[in-house]
């Protein structure tokens, strides 16, 4: 018979922030095993269940015996099976007798290398009752657990590991108690509710009537989608009762799948605090209000915290006086902190701090934060002086006065002179998350260049995938210096990423990198600002000699990567890497004009051709200085090729100095025809070396031109 199948583990609080991916991974691995063991009907389906205290699933059609089948069993080839006599050998009557079969049962087949006996037979199919320990034993050994425990049975003498301690274990087929036992636990169907509002142990009578049972008798949403969703809907609904939201969605969702894993019957209260707090940095007040206590700020419609905030409560109670009396005492205990480490913190200037950074250890191996300051400025320095050498027109932008090079050189100096400073500051000490923000406010309070201020809150972004740039060029200078001298510092010692290990989050810092001179579309070659940020570190930090070539390798990936994600090509992109492999300024354009050729219909022979150009000047190519002598053009078809790559080399000059690559690359359609005749109608490795030499020539000038923009080649099947 086909019922629902119910398991549930009821545990100690299980970790918050992990319960999501605990749950998928529990129902899925039993899912799975499941179905191998042929106990899952095809159109069954999994609901599973999580709440800070239990992982449970539920699955559909699920068998209390699978299907008996027939399998074939292959045995010892006819070589060893029979003697020269053709009678059996030992080895296949054994075989026989192993498989419970007759020789004259047996059959002789072909394995597709040779010919073997075999034997068909039926095997019964798994019992439910037999498979389900096994199948939570292992199921519980492979979810992704951050950190096991261990803890001893009720004997006293039994040690199990298991992510919390485990009470109790539910297996229910329909009505029915499977026998089963996993962490000195035997199945049966009792369970528990709301820790205090549950009316006692709830029995569950049938599989299907787990959640129900749950909700009437023990206040415990069991779905954590929906318990979310009820949540979600509080909170909003309280908000709006009060002129006020949530803030940003991207803040608002990782604490509410916290807050989540965190109750089981969530209702919604709202707090307050005494509005003279509002004059410390509203994201101090923000940060604990959220981190610490797991509380939701309200904002009005311009983004203005309010002295409000809201609690996800998991007791609902006919007056919540007490409970919410008892949170503002806290919140109003932990503002209070963060006030007076403003209050502190602003009567010392950043600059008056940084003599404290030459006692703070950045790494063993690399020196002090002091040091690391220094080898930001020279990077920083280098960037400034190298956008000034390319005439960068961001320069102009961002200051109109005549000394705006200087301008720039000045301010991003200072701002990464100050750009660690905050680290000593009280406020960063107890919230290590406001980093750079409060150095901004720091710095304003110090009277510092808006320019400055911004690029010291700036310099960490982009934090995460998807974060904004540093806002200004200040910023964006900053940000790449800093980020290039801890890439280049730990790849210089050796620190490299492993597989999964990141520890000091290198691949972010190498996607920031590009983003920013991608994005920002700053003229920077990425090997000279490697070269330049190894450079600054002391030869005896140095100890990776192959720090600049893994570097650059490391930078390749990821750029890879990231063009990919944003919708290119592998064939687009390996294109423009082909012929702009370490200066990404205009790399997004030169793949979007290279999308836009491969639509044209002379796009496909024109790849094919300058493929087949490149493999002929691979094997031979024109000796250095070598130019195409016209008088040497005998073939129709070779001068007709010469005329158009002189006629559109003057004209792809044009388009490629005002950057128009897409019409670059359009005017290569007009030697389609020209190509196509040439490499039909002449023969390039001729006889005579004079003429073979020539029209290498005009293949190597052609070669050039087609590749101006992209390779191309890379664009032919």
């Amino acid at each position: 018979m086909a019922n629902d199948l119910l398991i549930e583990l009821f545990t100690e609080e299980l970790p918050p922030k992990a319960l999501a991916k605990l749950s998928e991974s529990f129902s899925q691995q039993i899912h799975q095993a499941l179905s191998a063991k042929g106990l899952l009907s095809v159109d069954s389906i999994s609901s599973s269940f999580a709440t800070p205290r239990r992982l449970g699933v539920r699955l559909s059609k699920v068998l209390a015996q699978a299907a008996d089948r027939s399998v074939e069993l292959k045995g010892p080839s006819v070589k060893v099976a029979l003697d020269a006599q053709g009678k059996p050998t030992q080895a296949l009557i054994k075989w026989a007798e192993k498989q419970g079969m007759k020789l004259e049962q047996l059959t002789r087949v072909s394995d597709g290398k040779q010919e073997i006996f075999s034997a068909r037979t039926t095997l019964r199919g798994d019992s439910l009752a037999d498979v389900i320990g096994a199948i939570l034993t292992q199921t519980l050994a492979k979810l992704p657990v951050p950190k096991l425990m261990q803890y001893q049975l009720a004997d006293g003498t039994t040690t199990v590991e298991f992510v919390r301690p485990a009470h109790s274990l539910i297996v229910l087929h329909g009505n029915s108690v499977v026998p089963a036992s996993v962490l000195g636990l035997q199945a049966q169907r009792s369970t528990q509710g709301h820790r205090f509002l549950s009316s006692g142990p709830i029995d569950i009578q049938d599989a299907g009537d787990y959640e129900r049972a749950l909700q009437a008798c023990g206040r415990v949403l069991a779905n954590l989608g929906e318990r979310r969703k009820v949540i979600s809907e509080q909170l909003e609904k309280t908000a709006a009762a009060h002129g006020a939201n949530l803030g940003q969605d991207a803040d608002v969702q990782p604490l509410l799948d916290e807050v989540t894993a965190l109750v089981e019957w969530p209702v919604v209260y709202v707090g307050q605090f005494e509005s003279a707090f509002l004059a410390v940095p509203q994201e101090c007040l923000i940060l604990t209000m959220r981190t610490n206590q797991k509380y939701f700020p309200l904002f009005d419609a311009q983004g203005k915290l309010l002295a409000k905030f809201l609690i996800v409560s998991n007791m609902a109670v006919d007056d919540p006086t007490l409970i919410v009396d008892g949170n503002e005492r806290v919140v109003r205990s932990r503002l209070a902190d963060a006030r007076f480490f403003y209050e502190q913190d602003r009567k010392v200037t950043l600059a008056s701090r940084l003599p404290q950074l030459a006692s703070v250890v950045y790494h063993a191996k690399l020196g002090t934060q002091a040091q690391r300051s220094e080898r930001v400025q020279r990077i920083a320095t280098h960037i400034v002086n190298s956008l000034s050498g390319s005439r960068s027109p961001r320069i102009g932008a961002t200051d109109q006065s005549k000394n705006s090079e200087l301008s720039l050189l000045k301010n991003v100096q200072d701002a990464a002179r100050l750009a660690k400073a905050d680290l000593l500051t009280g406020m960063v000490g107890e919230f290590p998350e406001l980093q750079g923000l409060m150095g901004r406010y720091y710095a304003q309070l110090d009277n510092e260049s808006p320019e400055v201020a911004d690029a010291i809150a700036d310099h960490y972004c982009p934090r995460f995938a998807g974060d904004q740039l540093p806002r200004g060029l200040v910023g964006q200078v900053l940000a790449l210096a800093d980020k290039l001298e801890t890439l280049c510092g730990l790849f210089a010692i050796g620190q490299l990423p492993t597989g999964d290990r990141d520890p000091f989050a290198l691949r972010r810092h190498a996607l920031g990198v590009l983003r920013i001179l991608i994005e920002a579309q700053l003229p920077l070659d990425l090997r000279n600002l490697i070269d330049t940020a190894l450079g600054t570190f002391e030869p005896a930090q140095r100890h990776n000699a192959q720090a600049s070539l893994q570097l650059q390798s490391f930078f390749m990936d990821r750029l890879t990567g990231y063009l990919r994600e944003r919708g290119f090509t592998s064939a687009e992109v390996a294109a423009v890497l082909e012929s702009v492999p370490t200066q990404f300024s205009d790399l997004i354009a030169r793949l979007e004009a290279v999308r836009s050729f491969s639509q044209l219909p002379a796009a496909a022979a024109l790849a094919a051709a300058n493929k087949r150009t490149g493999n002929i000047l691979k094997k031979t190519t024109p000796a250095p200085g070598v130019a195409v002598q016209p008088q040497l053009l005998r073939e129709p078809a070779e001068r007709a090729l010469a005329d158009v790559v002189d006629a559109l080399t003057p004209l792809l000059d044009e388009r490629l100095a005002h950057q128009d690559f897409a019409g670059a690359l359009a005017l290569l359609a007009q030697a389609r025809d020209p190509v196509d005749a040439f490499f039909t109608d002449v023969m390039v490795m001729a006889e005579e070396p004079q003429l073979r030499d020539n029209r290498l020539a005009l293949l190597y000038k052609l070669h050039g031109l087609m590749n101006r923009v992209a390779d191309i080649s890379k664009l032919s099947a």
